[in-house]
């Protein structure tokens, strides 16, 4: 049974998720909402039961020590409530979790029993997959659905994919037979610099969130990390002659598939998205969006963020092509078409 007792009525809310596994290459997406989580200082409201839906043998618990106490922190689901200020001030359910290990049905039909309770408007689940895809260029972020309506209205490719799927086809699918509407953001993390963190993709979904919920979204030092980042693996790529030669074949692939659309549409989408960071919005507030604080509109239960750290030096790239972590075919609903170019080298 699903319990809210204590959270206050929610403004035109939307759900945003992503979890942590198959879905999630580079922790691309989890990452991303995490850093909503962060910025806006999120309150988690629940947590679904560990014991219905992960194998411990897979996803273990961790011991740590509080002071003198011993704590154990379970693998589990959280959500979390964020309010967006601004002019037209709105919330976010946000859903941080771990691809379940079992019971995937049930698993979405209690996330939807929160969206339904909560009045949820909209489901955005974010994804990210390995792709032939170099680091030197823009992130490319498909925004797929399988709403045909939601898809023209919203400017969204209707999905086709068929194969092996992972928690977020399958919360998609489930919100659609829900009647709920939902959209899934993917972005392509490069195959051969696939380990965790890729802030440079991280930003790119974010900055597709934007454009796709008309929010402004604080960066923080998000922009500074994925230059760091990208400068990181430039060396290393230069290090190893095989290395940078694939990388220059990826670029001039995807610079010739670029041409007829080097288009307008993208140059308009990232200059509206420079006159939303430019409008600021009030004296003393930061581009980039704010968040009412917490404690007295949302009268939750604090979730600890973990402290953050700048992101360590990229390993070398990996040689080959791009494979997910069981060596099967890329993880989730790629579109039928060539996806969006929707991130600033930023």
């Amino acid at each position: 049974m699903i319990e809210l007792e204590g959270v206050p009525e929610l403004i035109d809310p939307v759900m945003v998720a992503a979890f942590e596994g198959w879905n999630d290459a580079g922790d691309a997406a989890s990452t991303a909402v995490a850093h909503l989580d962060r910025e806006w200082k999120g309150e988690v409201f629940a947590a679904l039961d560990a014991e219905d839906y992960y194998d411990f043998q897979v996803n273990r618990p961790t011991v740590w020590l509080d002071g003198g106490t011993r704590r154990i922190t379970w693998p589990t689901t959280r959500l979390s409530v964020v309010r967006v200020g601004g002019d037209k001030p709105r919330d976010l359910v946000l859903i941080r979790g771990i691809e379940p290990s079992m019971r995937w049905r049930s698993y979405c039909n209690e996330i939807l029993g929160f969206a339904h309770e909560l009045g949820v408007e909209m489901v955005v689940v974010l994804g990210a997959l390995l792709g032939d895809t170099p680091h030197t260029r823009p992130v490319p972020v498909s925004g797929v659905t399988s709403d045909p309506d939601l898809a023209r209205t919203m400017d969204l490719e209707e999905t086709r994919y068929e194969g092996p799927t992972g928690i977020v086809g399958i919360l998609q699918e489930a919100c659609t037979h829900a009647g709920v509407p939902a959209v899934s953001l993917w972005a392509a993390v490069p195959h051969y610099v696939s380990q965790p963190p890729n802030p440079k993709a991280t930003l790119a979904l974010l900055n597709r969130l934007e454009d796709l919920l008309s929010l402004r979204i604080p960066l923080g030092e998000l922009p500074e990390d994925a230059r760091a980042w990208q400068l990181g693996v430039d060396q290393l790529a230069a290090e190893d002659s095989e290395v940078a030669e694939y990388v220059q074949t990826l670029e001039e692939a995807r610079d010739t598939a670029e041409l007829p659309e080097a288009s307008g549409e993208a140059i308009a989408r990232e200059f509206e998205r420079y006159l939303r960071r430019r409008d600021v919005g009030g004296p003393g507030q930061p581009p980039g969006g704010h968040a009412t604080e917490s404690g007295g509109d949302l009268p939750f239960l604090r979730d600890t963020p973990s402290d953050r750290t700048r992101p360590p030096k990229p390993k070398r790239p990996d040689k080959g092509r791009p494979k997910d972590s069981d060596g099967g075919p890329p993880p989730e609903d790629p579109p039928a078409s060539g996806p969006d170019e929707d991130a600033s080298d930023d």
